[in-house]
């Protein structure tokens, strides 16, 4: 499914000046699995999930990232997201003007003219929204509005699962999906993001907190630090991070 060998990414600043933030990181997930990533502030968490969808300003400089054995890094953004790769993104978008529903059926219907699909037919855009909008707890009225303007940090996080469930991907990479959640839009978000679990779709959760995972039960925890992957563990291996923190990890990386 998504296999990531040694792979090494820059961030251009306002200068274009490059800065290393990943630094040789390897990893594999393959199809029907969930992977946690976890790491203190700095690690290159979020650098990692902005790399994998080719967004503007962070560059590939060696190694190598595959979806499928498809090769990731020559493909144009929406290229990956055709392909089946989503991210669910820590700080959504805002787009004025643009409603809800007219935002996910464009995007759908784009994705499917890259794959020579037919575009989804009115009908059936309709009823598989106001199906998913139900698991949500999203409101109807919710859907009309411009995309996220104005929208609660727990509206905009079911909004990215809901637009998830309607494209149906192949990868989903959810950063930080947990921020700015509170209890009942937690259990909420996690429930969508379960019903996606699937033999023939990866997951890769970067998160800070035990909290995410309590719901989202991952197969796999991943330690990132300074750019590398410096520790892999079942679910027991958040627990200990949420008990002890990064410092024995690592002090047991460096040692």
């Amino acid at each position: 499914m998504l296999a990531l060998n040694d792979l090494v990414a820059r961030v251009e600043n306002e200068n274009g000046e490059g800065k290393e933030i990943i630094k040789g990181l390897s990893l594999n997930v393959p199809a029907g699995e969930v992977h946690a990533i976890m790491g203190p502030n700095g690690a290159g968490k979020s650098t990692l999930s902005y790399v994998l969808t080719g967004r503007d300003g962070y560059e590939v400089t060696s190694g190598s990232a595959s979806l499928n054995d498809e090769d990731l890094l020559e493909m144009d953004p929406e290229e990956r997201a055709a392909k089946g790769l989503y991210l669910s993104f820590q700080y959504p978008l805002e787009i004025p003007g643009v409603p809800v529903m007219t935002f996910v059926r464009t995007a759908m219907n784009a994705q499917r003219k890259m794959r020579g699909e037919d575009e989804i037919s009115a009908p059936e855009f309709l009823k598989k929204a106001r199906e998913l909008a139900k698991v949500l707890k999203i409101q109807p009225d919710m859907l009309k509005r411009p995309l996220n303007v104005g929208f609660s940090g727990g509206e905009k996080k079911r909004l990215e699962i809901f637009q998830a469930m309607m494209l149906e991907p192949n990868f989903l990479i959810l950063d930080e999906t947990d921020s700015g959640l509170d209890i009942d839009a937690l259990r909420i978000v996690s429930e969508g993001v379960n019903a996606l679990r699937s033999e023939n779709r990866g997951m890769l959760v970067i998160t800070h907190y035990q909290r995410l995972l309590d719901h989202i039960k991952p197969d796999k925890v991943h330690v990132l630090a300074a750019g590398q992957i410096i520790k892999t563990g079942g679910p027991e291996l958040a627990l200990r991070l949420e008990k002890e923190g990064y410092d024995g990890v690592l002090a047991e990386a460096n040692a």
